[in-house]
């Protein structure tokens, strides 16, 4: 389906543990490099929103597949 992904320079495992642990500080959006979104995660972790997509998004970053992954939050 894809073509073979160059040597992804993101875990795909670091991004979901960081993501189910500290989801809700969003130093997963941090370690992805998107900064604008782990900013607007810390200022409304407060609201435990952040942490719930967290968990979902780390659940979702576990489950992809290793090209589906690369292609959508490893590529720059």
């Amino acid at each position: 389906m894809y073509a073979q992904p160059p040597v992804p320079s993101k875990s795909k495992i670091a991004a979901g543990i960081l993501a189910i642990l500290l989801g809700g500080l969003g130093i997963h959006k941090f370690y992805l490099g998107k900064i604008g979104m782990g900013i607007l995660y810390i200022l409304f972790c407060w609201t435990y929103i952040p942490a719930i997509i967290g968990v979902v998004e780390g659940i979702i970053y576990l489950t992809a597949s290793d090209e589906k992954f690369y292609y959508k939050y490893d590529k720059h």
